[in-house]
């Protein structure tokens, strides 16, 4: 009997065949490296996209160097030259009143023609222009290109006092500010007495009078009180209004309105409205 290593039915290894044009098999078991191939169309497209890359990177380059100079022509245009000046003679003056000087305003703002809108302080600006008398508030806004409007609210005399220390009246706004001095009181203003010195008296007569309808303040030639709360009007020609304190003012108006188209009101010689509910003619 043959022998294990002697047995013929075991099928031998298939043979390599090595032929013309047959490139050789490896062995099992071993991996042959062969060397990487860049084809000539791979190494075109490869330095087409560096070539690509470069002029994307000179573009963005050329392109932050045109806004960066563009950007600081701006700056230059608005904030340095003359292009958005201010000119003074573009300058508006509104609201100046019958107190106000516009020319003291106009003063004011010709220090600083010039200079550039976009640059100017209006916020300083109005601060100075407060300080010009008889000017209570001041809004300043730019008028492009080259202007500037400045609304005033000017304090506007409400009533006339004796001066103290010289002849003359001086005229107040409804704030108690002295906004002028006349050698006579005008017609059209009441003539306000009050203890010299007593601002809470002085700021209830101003109340009253700051809230009279104009028809009936044009008849009003005297206000005096002693008090805060004794408040009195002489009317032109007609009655002395007793009017208390500030208080219900409106109420108080209405009813003395309403008194005075009476017989009674027009012959009364006091009128008596501190308690408006309840008035007295006598």
């Amino acid at each position: 009997m043959p022998t294990p290593s002697q047995r013929t039915d075991v099928p031998p290894p298939p043979r390599q065949v090595v032929g013309p044009g047959t490139a050789p098999t490896a062995a099992v078991g071993v991996a042959i490296r062969t060397p990487p191939v860049v084809s000539p169309t791979s190494a075109a497209r490869f330095a087409e996209r560096a070539r690509l890359r470069r002029s994307i990177a000179r573009r963005q380059v050329v392109s932050l160097a045109v806004a960066a100079a563009v950007a600081i022509g701006l700056v230059y245009l608005l904030f340095f030259s003359p292009v958005l000046a201010l000119h003074a003679a573009t300058v508006e003056v509104r609201g100046a009143g019958t107190v106000v000087a516009v020319d003291q305003v106009r003063a004011v703002v010709d220090e600083l023609g010039g200079t550039p809108l976009p640059r100017l302080d209006t916020g300083g600006l109005q601060a100075d222009v407060l300080d010009v008398p008889g000017v209570r508030e001041a809004t300043v806004t730019r008028s492009w290109p080259h202007g500037l409007t400045v609304t005033l609210v000017s304090r506007e005399p409400v009533a006339a006092v004796p001066a103290q220390g010289r002849a003359g009246y001086s005229l107040l706004d409804q704030d108690g500010v002295q906004v002028g001095h006349v050698g006579k009181a005008p017609a059209a203003l009441p003539v306000v007495d009050v203890p010299v010195g007593d601002k809470r008296t002085l700021r209830a007569v101003l109340s009253v009078i700051e809230q009279l309808p104009a028809e009936l303040l044009a008849d009003v030639g005297s206000v005096s009180a002693r008090t805060q709360d004794t408040v009195s009007m002489q009317l032109r020609g007609a009655a002395r209004v007793d009017w208390g304190s500030a208080a219900e003012t409106p109420l108080k108006v209405a009813v003395l309105t309403t008194l005075l188209a009476t017989n009674a009101g027009k012959k009364a010689d006091v009128i008596d409205v501190s308690a408006p509910r309840m008035p007295i003619t006598q």
